[in-house]
């Protein structure tokens, strides 16, 4: 392991406790926590040539699995919806997750829908009303659009490939990785372990040339195509908003046979631990439902995802009109 790196490891762990342990310290200095935290996720318009499509729109499972598997539920978030019924869905839920896909982040009805919610967690976080927001490889992406009102993403040769992150000495102070443990940290910056399935990348170049990205977000890790060095990780410095431009979920819940996929037991490892994180800021955010009811009819429960067979990228979706 070379200097750099084992000194961003060795700061980075100084801290060893799980984010539920941090959220549950959290708790006994006094600050409020909800248990039973519900997390918005963004639909998308359905694929180009997917034969299993019904309705408008989708969600893949793997992102409401990983979400579950930390302690959340889930509702489903669709397009083409009103900005008063954004504003409604925004005051019902604890956090949003905006997915991985292949829809167009300056014109599509998704890009519209995340504006939206954007605009109105930047609004309550102002105010002091603590909503975080994720963002993974297509979400990652929409937000830096988002953020600099521009598209300032190039291409890079990370369609299917597994790399370890190159954590930048801002990791240290973050947020996101001061929770995870030492040989999870350890892993994730020596071993294959992040999936990326992504033609698009934020090139650290067009990061620092644009003064609205570099004020707002924090880069956490890096990676490098062979010709280009592109953000991996980053967060907000200001608001609890966190973006990946790696699949923490596809490890445990995707299982197409392409490069680039991972099953092992420290990339699972390094999935849960994302996904505890994530949870874990949900959890300091109390929107609720005007009543029980309300809540279950939303929950994606009430829907059934479609298995689209094993060599699918996404192996289950859910489909919305």
């Amino acid at each position: 392991m070379s200097r750099p790196v084992a000194a961003v490891l060795a700061a980075l762990t100084a801290c060893l406790c799980c984010p539920l342990q941090c959220a549950a310290a959290a708790a006994a200095r006094g600050q409020q926590l909800n248990y039973r935290p519900v997390i918005g996720v963004l639909a998308q318009e359905n694929l180009p040539g997917d034969q299993f499509a019904h309705g408008t729109s989708y969600i893949a499972a793997s992102y409401v699995k990983f979400l579950e598997e930390a302690g959340a539920r889930v509702v489903p978030v669709r397009i083409n919806c009103t900005e008063e019924e954004y504003a409604k869905i925004f005051s019902t839920i604890n956090g949003l997750l905006l997915p991985g896909g292949n829809v167009d982040i300056q014109t599509s009805q998704f890009s519209r829908a995340a504006r939206i919610l954007y605009n109105l967690a930047l609004k309550a976080n102002d105010a002091g009303d603590y909503f975080p927001i994720w963002g993974t490889c297509q979400g990652f992406q929409q937000l830096t659009v988002l953020t600099a009102n521009k598209n300032l993403l190039t291409l890079t040769n990370t369609k299917a490939v597994a790399l370890p992150l190159t954590f930048t000495a801002a990791a240290q102070s973050s947020r996101l990785f001061r929770s995870f443990p030492k040989d999870v940290l350890q892993s994730l910056a020596e071993e294959n372990i992040t999936s990326n399935f992504h033609s698009w990348s934020l090139s650290l170049q067009n990061y620092s040339r644009n003064s609205k990205l570099k004020r707002f977000y924090k880069v956490l890790s890096t990676n490098n195509d062979g010709k280009k060095e592109f953000i991996s990780t980053m967060e907000a410095y200001r608001y609890p908003f966190y973006a990946v431009q790696w699949h923490p979920e596809k490890t445990t819940y995707e299982w197409v046979d392409k490069p680039g996929m991972v099953h092992t037991p420290s990339a699972i490892r390094a999935c849960f631990y994302t996904a505890s994180f994530f949870v874990s800021e949900a959890m300091k955010n109390h929107h609720h439902f005007s009543s029980p009811a309300e809540e279950e009819k939303a929950l994606i429960y009430n829907f059934s995802p479609v298995f689209r067979g094993m060599n699918a990228i996404f192996l289950q979706n859910y489909y919305f009109d």
